[in-house]
């Protein structure tokens, strides 16, 4: 039997967490083919999303699929991101929240076909200090940084390791 990844888990827990202390969910997502949200508001290959209560219509945040319907622009939208394309969760009030470590695809499919070479980082393990170091992806680095949404006052906030 394979273990279940500890990623949806606390994905859930932390968007429970923000909606007790009365802040606003984000999650940052890595778009690829898997991903259905609107194109059009794709930024550098990452798009970030409100997965709040007043923003979502119909959240599911299941093992393997986060859903919902949301507007963008005023039209209702189907948006259905996988779990590993998840690259974070945070409060946009405070910043707190958790990064994860991606897997790309391919890899996931080679990891279902067998066992895997013992690799050095647990995929699955959150990487609590940031997201992970562009400048060592097969992509190189990219031109700027992926869009956070700006905070109150105009700023943009900052994953804060919570211990």
């Amino acid at each position: 039997m394979t273990e279940t990844s500890t990623k949806p888990y606390l994905i859930r827990a932390l968007h429970e967490w923000c909606t007790d202390n009365g802040y606003t969910p984000y999650i940052t997502v890595v778009v690829d083919a898997h991903t259905v949200v609107p194109r059009e508001h794709v930024r550098d290959g990452a798009i970030t999303l409100n997965v709040g209560a007043l923003a979502t219509h119909k959240l599911t945040m299941g093992n393997e699929f986060i859903e919902f319907q949301a507007r963008f622009g005023g039209v209702a939208r189907q948006i259905s991101v996988p779990v590993g394309a998840v690259r974070a969760i945070y409060a946009k009030e405070t910043g707190q929240g958790m990064a994860f470590e991606l897997v790309p695809p391919e890899e996931e499919a080679v990891a279902d076909d067998g066992p895997a070479a013992p690799q050095e980082t647990d995929p699955d393990r959150p990487a609590l200090a940031s997201v992970p170091d562009p400048e060592h992806s097969p992509d190189g680095p990219p031109e700027e940084p992926p869009p956070s949404p700006p905070q109150d006052g105009g700023s943009r906030p900052k994953l804060k390791v919570i211990k």
